[in-house]
């Protein structure tokens, strides 16, 4: 009969992947395998994702998902079960966001997300667009300004931007009406008096 008393034995066990273990031999996993990858973890979250007051709950969030996944049955390759946690979580945060800021995700094929890239031509116009856009909405009147980007932007309703910016709905309503106009003829290259609007 094998001697279990060994500490060395008890070590053994924690490294059979696939075998089931207790709540202490999990966190004892975790302090020896994972915690030690935080500063490669935190150079990932932060190179894959530009939000930084995101990243420590990114990191938390990573942890959460390995350890419970962990006490189910511990990984073979723990490095690359954190990682692959880490992208996913990454791709899961991308396609939950209703509205994807563009500089969201800093490289999405880094994160192997099949995506259908347009011709470099319509690309360029693309981007052409969105500076044209951001120019057009840098120029419009601040109140006109901050009602379309509540709106269209961040989809929030008339009675919601009303108790955001402190208007009522029909000022809000108004406001979204001329600023919208504004905007159509700067981006459209009308002539427009903004003064006349304010």
């Amino acid at each position: 009969m094998a001697d279990t008393s060994d500490p060395g034995f008890e070590d053994a066990k924690l490294h059979l992947a696939g075998a089931a273990v207790t709540a202490s031999d999990t966190e004892a996993w975790f302090v020896r395998e994972v915690l030690p990858l935080e500063t490669a973890l935190m150079q990932f979250l932060r190179r894959n994702w530009r939000n930084e007051s995101e990243i420590a709950d990114l990191r938390q969030e990573v942890y959460v998902r390995v350890f419970e996944s962990a006490q189910r049955q511990l990984p073979e390759q723990p490095r690359h079960f954190v990682f692959t946690t880490a992208r996913n979580l990454l791709i899961d945060r991308v396609r939950k966001e209703n509205v994807i800021p563009i500089d969201a995700v800093t490289d999405l094929d880094a994160l192997a997300i099949a995506i259908d890239t347009p011709p470099p031509d319509r690309a360029i116009m693309a981007r052409e667009e969105l500076r044209k856009l951001q120019s057009a909405l840098n120029r419009l009147p601040q109140k006109y300004r901050d009602v379309i980007v509540l709106r269209r932007i961040e989809g929030l309703n008339g009675r919601q931007i009303a108790l955001r910016l402190g208007l009522s709905e029909s000022a809000v309503s108004k406001h979204i009406d001329a600023g919208m106009r504004a905007l159509a003829d700067i981006f459209y290259g009308q002539p427009t008096d903004l003064r006349r609007e304010q």
